[in-house]
């Protein structure tokens, strides 16, 4: 049913934003295999899979890409499929055999998604890097983090699957859609690098007009604001306020109860420091509860800080159909939603392997071709 029902997409397996790209396609309708390293299959019972949420929706083949007969099967998906994405460092998929040549050689129509960190090229395209590094490179990391203190990693939301996987899958629709009109596919180059620093346009157009200051926590949306922030509550939890605009702030003003002089300049950023500490005074008094039923559905800007734990089982979420349950496992559903061809999770991780038969027989390989392939390790 999801909108990209009917596209066929090739996954070789790696880990982080190349799965979560995949992952997104998946759970809008693409029929994706992923090809799994053949020392990877250990097998599995398919009534228990995997908790590696990353892989839902698709199917799995194990496959030795260091065996030519391996590489022949990995050629012969790639012909019937309309996309491949691989996160090999720059270089590797063509000494494979797999790189983008190699495939449009045998499908012309291809669209080849590439995932790194540093890009196919440049001084850094050949090193190792994390998530945290091409933060860093890309100028998101230094921004993030209170006044005085140092930067803190945001998890691996900017870098991996915000600047890496979201903008692949970007990417690669984009140029699917392209393909569909001119016959031709082409290589899309996806570094996380690129992806964090795209995320940051806002804030480089911010320091270009002088709204912005390089200081770590001193700017409206990085903890420097009083009203733009999050604070601790009489039970150790926390709440978030976020009231930016003059007429939420006031009503904000009107339910805390925030009536002093002292409060009308709400830009003047010479008194932040000190209305943090006030507000904190404030927001301290009371239970994170006791904030919700006072503060929810109201315009201050207001959300409770939820735990993973947590954030399932909140009415909004529960209403929206937000978390999804699939065997057992408590789980963000497909996003963004569509009227007409809503996105699903098809299916739960597969165990490394788990199809490797019944995709082979969908390429027409017989019974005995298949035992043939498997004997020699160049499937499993």
């Amino acid at each position: 049913m999801g909108p990209l029902t009917g596209v066929r997409v090739v996954e070789i397996a790696g880990i982080g934003p190349g799965p979560f790209c995949a992952m997104m396609l998946a759970d809008m309708g693409a029929d994706v295999v992923r090809v799994d390293r053949a020392s990877a299959v250990r097998g599995g019972d398919p009534d228990h899979p995997p908790r590696d949420l990353l892989n839902r929706g698709r199917r799995s083949v194990g496959i030795d890409l260091k065996s030519p007969e391996g590489v022949e099967v990995v050629m012969s998906l790639v012909e019937g499929a309309d996309a491949l994405l691989e996160g090999f460092r720059p270089g590797v998929a063509e000494r494979l055999g797999i790189g983008p040549e190699d495939c449009l050689d045998r499908n012309p129509r291809l669209v080849y998604g590439r995932m790194t960190g540093w890009g196919q090229d440049g001084p850094y395209a050949s090193a190792a890097g994390h998530d945290l590094n091409y933060i860093a490179l890309a100028g998101a990391l230094h921004g993030i983090g209170r006044q005085g203190e140092a930067p803190v990693p945001p998890l691996n939301l900017v870098g991996d699957f915000g600047g890496g996987g979201m903008y692949l899958a970007f990417g690669m629709v984009c140029a699917l859609l392209e393909a569909r009109d001119s016959g031709q596919g082409q290589v899309v180059d996806a570094a996380m690098v690129d992806g964090a620093a795209s995320l940051m346009t806002a804030f480089f157009g911010m320091v270009g007009s002088g709204f912005w200051s390089d200081e770590r926590g001193t700017n409206m949306l990085d903890t420097g604001a009083h009203f733009y922030n999050v604070y601790e509550t009489a039970d150790g939890k926390y709440i978030s306020l976020g009231p930016i605009e003059p007429q939420f702030y006031a009503e904000l003003r009107e339910r805390l109860g925030l009536h002093g002089d002292e409060w009308d300049q709400q830009m003047d950023r010479s008194r932040w420091p000190e209305m943090k500490e006030q507000l904190a005074a404030v927001v301290v008094q009371r239970t994170r509860d006791e904030w919700c039923e006072l503060l929810e559905g109201t315009d201050t800007c207001f959300a409770p800080v939820l735990s993973l734990a947590e954030a399932p089982g909140h009415a909004h979420n529960r209403d929206r159909g937000t978390f999804a349950e699939v065997a057992g496992v408590v789980q963000p559903g497909p996003a963004p939603r569509y009227s007409r061809t809503p996105g699903a999770i098809g299916c739960p991780p597969p165990h490394a392997g788990q199809h490797t038969d019944e995709i082979l027989a969908e390429l027409g390989l017989a019974v005995g071709a298949i035992a043939s392939l498997r004997a020699s390790g160049a499937v499993a």
